[in-house]
């Protein structure tokens, strides 16, 4: 294989390129602790509450011309989860304090580690870098600015600031265009075997990396070219992709 073969590296953001599941643990600690102290609750019934949100905020379709934006909406998701695992008590002013202390720790404890700013300082060298994220435009944008990573990519590309997100054909395309490469020409990196990995396959790149942090077996028929546990594992896949 020629080594200009790999043009372009599409990274995903979350749990890829930073710990968005550590820091959204520690503000749902902090968050839980609030419950605890200004419901009088016992950990059982927090941990209740806490759980209900993680699964409305998995389940959450946002449609941002329904008139309530994205903080209204979790801003609802806290309160409907402790309506329903305390009562009918009214709950709005302490779901309003659960919402900003849980998205504000979040974001306080998002971050880039150095090892991985200076992999990409590297690759930017020799490859084309775009980000393609999933998620509310909002919120992305704002994980973005906490972690500062903007200048390591020549584009970055926000699914929901368009029609449809991973896995979807289109949005792939897209970040091809931004680009100026062909499919052929790029790698996808990511942590989701059934939004990254099989979005990027049926889009026909080069080669699909998973990052697999836990190291458990893959809840996936989807098979990705290579799986490392951490994305500094990077650029020996690079060069076993080279080599084929």
């Amino acid at each position: 294989m020629d080594v200009s073969a790999v043009k372009a590296i599409l990274f995903d953001l979350d749990d890829t390129l930073i710990d968005t599941s550590r820091a959204g643990g520690v503000a749902m600690r902090k968050t839980g602790e609030l419950l605890k102290t200004t419901l009088g609750l016992d950990d059982v019934t927090v941990s209740t509450i806490c759980e209900k949100f993680k699964q409305k905020l998995f389940l959450e379709s946002f449609d941002p011309t329904a008139g309530r934006s994205i903080d209204e909406v979790r801003v609802g998701h806290w309160e409907e989860s402790i309506q329903e695992a305390v009562g009918s008590r009214s709950t709005h002013p302490l779901a309003v304090q659960c919402y900003h202390l849980w998205k504000n720790s979040r974001l306080e404890f998002l971050s880039m580690s150095p090892e991985t700013r200076n992999l990409l300082t590297q690759l930017q060298r020799t490859y084309k870098l775009l980000l393609l994220t999933n998620g509310e435009a909002q919120v992305q944008r704002e994980k973005l600015k906490a972690v500062g990573c903007e200048e390591f990519f020549d584009a970055i590309v926000i699914g929901g600031e368009h029609a449809e997100q991973k896995p979807f054909h289109s949005i792939f395309r897209l970040c091809f265009s931004k680009l100026g490469v062909e499919a052929k020409d790029c790698v996808m990196v990511g942590d989701s075997l059934d939004t990254d990995i099989k979005g990027a396959f049926n889009a026909g790149v080069l080669a699909t990396v998973w990052i697999n942090r836990t190291g458990g077996a893959p809840n996936s028929s989807v098979k990705p070219d290579f799986t490392v546990p951490t994305v500094l594992d990077l650029p020996g896949i690079l060069a076993q992709i080279e080599r084929r």
